[in-house]
């Protein structure tokens, strides 16, 4: 049974994606709730159905009252069958009713909704671009991205466990008070327009309240992320007080902000037990000042009674759910700031894959200056023939890897354009242009999987004698079965951490040329692929480094000048434009900018006495 309502949604059936989603809450809620229409309505209406058998109830529990005040033979003979049919209602069909509804509510929608948000906000921000994460705290995109569907989860729940049902219930209740004497819909039709104005003035400030609040925790998780991640720094300069004096004030300004919220609860609290008084007085008072009159029977005043008790009960629970449930749409409010920002990089209409016949890159003016006006690459032109080995020096802040992760189409050109075999990669789909480039960064982050995954990375369906082809080739496999996670796992099943935390710099390097070994593409990017390995290590990786070149276009950016020496020809960048291209000893021949760098190199390093640093390119 439980299996029945849990699949009449599936929380990962197929959907059109969207490079600009609904910018508006209602269209935005709208458009994840699509799937759950059916099941939505039957839901809505089955709480329609439930709030008409409390009404009901409680309109027979009245007629029981001035029933048993005859004689008790003639009841039973007069009565008997309504009451036995009244009896199997509540212990067989009403439970029958209310399981559907609740089955319905727990069960088909609250796991599945809340699991289909979070599965296309997460598909939606992996289509973001490297920039746009770069523009932003991971554990904020994260804490949006896991608050968020419960929020909205909760906002379903409320509506359909509070909302319809409440409206239900007060409609109800006035067309019976109505019938039984339409005075006593008087005091409560009052008592209504009161409680309105309550909650108009309650869901008027705690909307934005509650989006402050969340907005407030996010920067909390920001914050706290940021310090975990960077948690080698800040105990390498002995900084921990001033992380949580970082990390207070953004607490701080959370603790503020819920505050605010609280407040608003608390004189909502207030008014609501003031009103609840005036309708208890106002209703069960005029049903016995009626009955004292003659006006009413005992039964009247029992149903008054037990409504606006019913009321009393309900009213905070209705307020309560009404008032959460703008709180948790402000919540959603503020994960779309981050679930509906529009794909910055897309795929151009009718993009094709990249077709890759021989590997020639064709670097056509091309500018980007990260929208800044001044640094990256300027006007650069550069043409690689297939299977050319091509070294890239400069300073820090030279354009080195902005060309690259241009190349990666990480960003979108300024101007100009690059071509791959004649195709312009604007103009072919993203993976199929990655899918033909192998890069080892100097930044080897590793992801937090065991080491076979993080190789398998490279190429799938390798198997596993690849894999560890792969490693030997890279000088890791004799490591890499000496290894050890804190869960017990050895070699190849061991964990690596976070970002590769538990590999030394050069243990992490290995293992991602690893990766690249087994991808196995016919472009390769090496960006300081060396830097992290010390020199007996490096110059056995040199060799595999060498043979991984042979017949693929290489693009190889390195500081120490050694390691792309016998390049077929060396490109140096300044400022973002190309000053000199030649081989190695003809650019030492000329003596220019590369003779400087190779004349003031201390240990084959290149000197880095200018530039804005490389990761401001």
């Amino acid at each position: 049974m439980f299996r029945f309502f849990e699949n009449l949604v599936d929380p990962y059936c197929a959907y059109p994606q969207e490079d600009v989603p609904p910018r508006t809450l209602w269209r935005f809620m709208a458009r994840y709730a699509e799937p759950f229409r059916r099941v939505f309505w039957i839901t809505g209406m089955l709480s329609v159905v439930v709030a008409a058998v409390e009404i009901a109830l409680i309109y027979y529990m009245g007629w029981i009252v001035d029933v048993l005040q005859g004689d008790p033979g003639t009841v039973w003979a007069e009565h008997g069958w309504t009451l036995i049919v009244l009896a199997v209602f509540v212990v067989v069909l009403r439970p029958l009713i209310q399981g559907i509804d609740v089955l319905l509510l727990n069960n088909a929608i609250m796991p599945n909704f809340g699991t289909l948000i979070r599965y296309r906000a997460h598909a939606h921000v992996m289509r973001q671009s490297v920039g746009w994460f770069e523009n932003d705290f991971a554990g904020r995109i994260a804490n949006r991205i896991m608050q968020t569907p419960p929020a909205a989860g909760e906002a379903v729940f409320q509506i359909f466990d509070a909302l319809t049902y409440a409206t239900a219930y007060v409609v109800g209740a006035v067309i019976l008070l109505g019938q039984a004497d339409i005075r006593l819909a008087v005091p409560l039709v009052g008592w209504l327009a009161a409680y309105g104005l309550l909650m108009r003035w309650t869901v008027r400030r705690v909307g934005p309240a509650s989006k402050r609040a969340s907005d407030a925790r996010s920067a909390v998780t920001g914050r706290v992320v940021d310090a975990y991640t960077n948690i080698h720094s800040v105990k390498m300069f002995a900084h921990t007080d001033t992380e949580m004096n970082y990390a207070r004030e953004a607490i701080e300004h959370a603790r503020e902000t819920f505050q605010d919220e609280m407040r608003i609860y608390t004189r909502m609290d207030v008014g609501l037990v003031i009103l609840n008084g005036l309708l208890i007085v106002g209703v069960v008072g005029w049903a016995v000042a009626l009955w004292m009159g003659g006006a009413a029977s005992v039964g009247v005043v029992a149903v008054a009674a037990a409504l606006t008790l019913r009321l009393n009960a309900m009213t905070g629970w209705i307020m309560w759910a009404i008032t959460s449930f703008f709180r948790q749409l402000g919540v959603v409010a503020e994960g779309m700031e981050t679930i509906a920002q529009p794909i910055d990089l897309v795929d151009a209409p009718n993009a094709k894959p990249l077709q890759l016949t021989e590997g020639s890159i064709e670097i056509d003016a091309v500018s980007h200056h990260y929208g800044r006006g001044a640094g990256g690459l300027d006007k650069v032109s550069l043409r690689i023939r297939p299977g050319e080995k091509v070294g890239l020096v400069g300073r820090s802040g030279a354009g080195k890897s902005t060309l690259v992760k241009l190349l990666l189409r990480f960003y979108d050109v300024e101007g100009g354009v690059i071509r791959i075999d004649g195709q312009d990669i604007a103009q072919v789909t993203q993976d199929s242009l990655r899918a033909q480039i192998g890069m080892v960064q100097q930044d080897s982050a590793l992801l937090h999987r065991s080491v076979r995954d993080n190789i398998r990375y490279g190429r799938p369906e390798a198997s596993e004698a690849e894999i560890i082809e792969a490693a030997r080739q890279a000088e890791a496999h004799d490591f890499i079965l000496d290894l050890e996670d804190p869960q017990g796992r050895k070699g190849y099943d061991a964990h690596v951490g976070e970002r590769g935390v538990k590999l030394s710099g050069g243990q992490r390097q290995r293992v991602t040329l690893a990766r690249v070994i087994l991808k196995d593409a016919p472009i390769l990017l090496l960006d300081e692929a060396t830097s992290a390995l010390d020199s007996e290590v490096e110059a056995a990786i040199q060799e595999t480094l060498y043979g991984m070149m042979e017949g693929k276009t290489v693009i190889a950016i390195a500081h120490r000048l050694s390691t792309i020496a016998h390049m077929d020809r060396i490109v140096v960048l300044d400022a973002g434009r190309i000053v000199e291209e030649g081989r190695h000893t003809d650019l030492l021949a000329q003596g220019g900018l590369y003779a400087q760098f190779w004349a003031r190199q201390s240990g084959g390093f290149l000197g880095e006495d200018a530039g804005d640093g490389e990761a401001a390119e």
